[in-house]
C-alpha cells in the first residue's frame, strides 16, 4: 500500500510538472505572437494596396500584394542619404564607445588605483544627473559641433552602466595573466590589447550591440544638433515621416501621384520602417553566441 502511495505521488508530481510546462510553454508563445504582431502588421501593410491599408482589412497576411512601396522608399534621395549616415555614424559611434569604455573600465577595475572610489562615484552621478538641454547645446556649440556628424555620437560617448559592466568583467579575469605578462617585460597598453580583449569577446560583442542598436535608433541628437538635410539619420527622417507621411509622396517632385497606382501614405511609412529596421536586427544573429554570455558573466563581480 506504502509503495502504490508513494507511486501515485509520484505521477501526480511527474504530471503537474508536465502541465506547468505545456502551460509555460503555451504562456510564452501567446506573448512571442502578442510582441510580433505589431512588426508583422507593420510588414504586412507595407506590402499591401492602398485600399487594403486604407479600409483597414490589413491585419496579418497582405492583400492584393505590391511592392511599389519598396521602391518609392528605396528610390527616395532623402531616405537613402539619412540610410549612409546613420549607417556611418554608427559604425564609427559603436568603435569610439567601446573603445572609450575599454579605456575607462581597464583602470577601474584594480582595486590598486588611486581614487578608484572617487573616480567611480563621479561616474555614477553622471547617470543620475546631467547638464541639461541648453548647457549641452552651448557646449556643443562652442566646440564648434553643431551640424556635424560628430554631434551624433560624441554626447554620448561613454554609456556609463556598460562601463560599469566591462569593469566586472574585467575584474572576473585571473590576475595571474597579467602577473605573468607584465613579469615578461608587457607594458599595461600591451597587457590590455594583447591579453585582455581577446578574453572579453562575449561583453564586448554584447556592450557593442548595445551601443550600435542605441546609436541606430538615435533622433534626439539629430534633432538637436543637426539642421542640414545631408546630416539628418534615418530615424530623425522617419520621425518627420510619421509625422507627415503624405510628405514622402511629393518631396522633390520625385513621386508622380498621377503614375502611383497602389501606395497608400500609412503603406509607404510601413515600408520605411521595415527598411530600417532590418540592417540592424540582422545583426543579432551574428552576435547571439557572445550576447548571453557577455551579459550575464558582465552584470556580476566574479
Amino acid at each position: 500500500m506504502g509503495m502504490t502511495k508513494r507511486s501515485g505521488n509520484a505521477i501526480k508530481e511527474s504530471f503537474g510538472e508536465k502541465l506547468f510546462t505545456v502551460l509555460n510553454y503555451a504562456f510564452f508563445c501567446i506573448l512571442g505572437i502578442i510582441t510580433l504582431f505589431p512588426f508583422i502588421n507593420v510588414v504586412a501593410k507595407s506590402f499591401s494596396s492602398e485600399a487594403a491599408v486604407v479600409s483597414g482589412m490589413v491585419t496579418v497576411f497582405p492583400i492584393d500584394f505590391q511592392v511599389g512601396t519598396y521602391q518609392m522608399v528605396l528610390g527616395n534621395t532623402q531616405f537613402l542619404n539619412s540610410f549612409k549616415i546613420t549607417i556611418l555614424v554608427t559604425l564609427i559611434g559603436t568603435f569610439a564607445s567601446l573603445l572609450m569604455t575599454v579605456l575607462a573600465a581597464y583602470p577601474l577595475s584594480k582595486p590598486h588605483l588611486k581614487f578608484r572610489k572617487s573616480l567611480l562615484l563621479i561616474y555614477v552621478f553622471t547617470m543620475l544627473f546631467n547638464g541639461g538641454i541648453i548647457p549641452t547645446y552651448l557646449v556643443m556649440r562652442e566646440l564648434e559641433m553643431i551640424n556635424t556628424m560628430w554631434a551624433l555620437f560624441v554626447p554620448g560617448l561613454i554609456n556609463v552602466f556598460y562601463m560599469l559592466v566591462v569593469k566586472n568583467f574585467f575584474e572576473a579575469l585571473p590576475e595571474g595573466l597579467e602577473e605573468s605578462a607584465k613579469l615578461d617585460g608587457a607594458s599595461n597598453t600591451r597587457v590590455l590589447f594583447s591579453i585582455i580583449l581577446p578574453l572579453s569577446k562575449p561583453v564586448l560583442a554584447t556592450v557593442g550591440l548595445f551601443y550600435a542598436v542605441l546609436l541606430w535608433n538615435s533622433y534626439f541628437n539629430a534633432m538637436i544638433y543637426i539642421t542640414s538635410p545631408e546630416l539628418k539619420t534615418l530615424q530623425l527622417y522617419l520621425k518627420e515621416l510619421i509625422a507627415s507621411t503624405q510628405e514622402v509622396l511629393t518631396t522633390a517632385g520625385q513621386i508622380d501621384l498621377n503614375r502611383d497606382l497602389n501606395q497608400a501614405p500609412e503603406a509607404v511609412r510601413a515600408a520605411s520602417i521595415v527598411t530600417a529596421t532590418l540592417p540592424i536586427l540582422l545583426v543579432y544573429p551574428f552576435l547571439q553566441k557572445h550576447f548571453v554570455k557577455g551579459a550575464l558573466v558582465g552584470s556580476v563581480k566574479g
